[in-house]
């Protein structure tokens, strides 16, 4: 397959979808559907809902009733960026080559734009349309928010700020003192939990039994710490232009690079991901798409 014109296509089909589920921009409240629009199509690689897709077609499934879940787990990952941005978080001003949204918005309406993001998600994995039956849509929307909530995201972006001030991380209660244990549970909970769930979201959509969801959970959580690896690397060594962001700009972070060096970050993350390949391997050949994904992941150089 080749993957370029494939993600090309799935790309399309995601795009047409979130113009669809999102509010005009001259709806009440206007203002905060622009924010709202503003961030969602500012660019991206959307590969969350991509992830929710070719893991429904890796298991059997069509893509059209997988689309208000890859719509929502993308949905989701905007608000978390919007609000990731903010003065009181990570104070950052540039975002996909574009001012944030607090710049150019207001922090109030960024916040409430994050927050309506948040809502709309969960209001789109309500519509998942039959044949998934209901309790699959309830397993699907519980296991996405268990991936956002403390034990996911949001412990990692707490985790994420305490780890600013890394002279008190043995007073932490329950997290690792050890700084390499403790950037892997920040990024395990942050980044791969998400990408685990939006995995684990399209795989029992299209029906897919539990020898399945087991190897394509153990490949989401490699790939996901693989993918904010090079993350993490691109930011230390990248262009600005290239990544969209102001470069280096997580250098008060405790991350890959910063923990391991640039060099054994990069052999961690090509570690992790041939240990999400061989995960696949009960899949045999229908894993293939899977292996293609977390190789152009792992070149990636933005």
């Amino acid at each position: 397959m080749e993957l370029e014109a494939y993600l090309g296509r799935r790309i399309q089909q995601v795009e047409a979808a979130l113009q669809a589920c999102l509010p005009p921009a001259e709806t009440f409240p206007s203002v905060v559907h622009e924010a709202m629009r503003y961030s969602v199509f500012a660019g991206g690689k959307r590969l969350r809902p991509l992830l929710v897709i070719a893991a429904a077609e890796t298991t059997g499934g069509p893509v059209e009733p997988v689309l208000p879940a890859a719509c929502a787990v993308e949905l989701i990952h905007t608000y978390s960026l919007i609000h990731d941005d903010l003065p009181s978080m990570d104070n950052s001003a540039v975002r996909r080559g574009r001012p944030t949204c607090h710049v150019v918005f207001g922090e109030a309406v960024a916040v409430l734009a994050g927050d309506a993001l948040h809502a709309l998600a969960f209001d789109l994995l309500t519509r998942i349309p039959p044949p998934v039956d209901a309790a699959t849509v309830l397993r699907v929307t519980r296991e996405i928010a268990e991936s956002i909530g403390t034990a996911g995201m949001v412990g990692g972006q707490i985790l994420d700020l305490l780890g600013e001030r890394r002279p008190h991380l043995p007073a932490i209660p329950g997290w690792p003192a050890e700084a390499g244990a403790a950037v892997h549970d920040i990024h395990l909970r942050k980044t791969a939990a998400l990408i685990t769930a939006s995995i684990r979201a399209g795989a029992l959509l299209a029906g897919a039994g539990e020898a399945a969801l087991e190897a394509l959970t153990r490949y989401g959580q490699r790939i996901g710490l693989a993918f904010q690896i090079i993350d993490d690397v691109l930011d230390e060594v990248g262009e600005a232009t290239r990544m969209g962001k102001e470069a280096q700009q997580d250098g008060a972070k405790l991350t890959f690079p910063v923990v391991h060096g640039v060099a054994e970050s990069r052999r961690i993350a090509a570690a992790l991901s041939a240990e999400g390949v061989q995960a696949l391997a009960p899949l045999g050949k229908g894993g293939d798409l899977l292996v293609e994904v977390a190789h152009w992941l792992l070149e990636r150089e933005a």
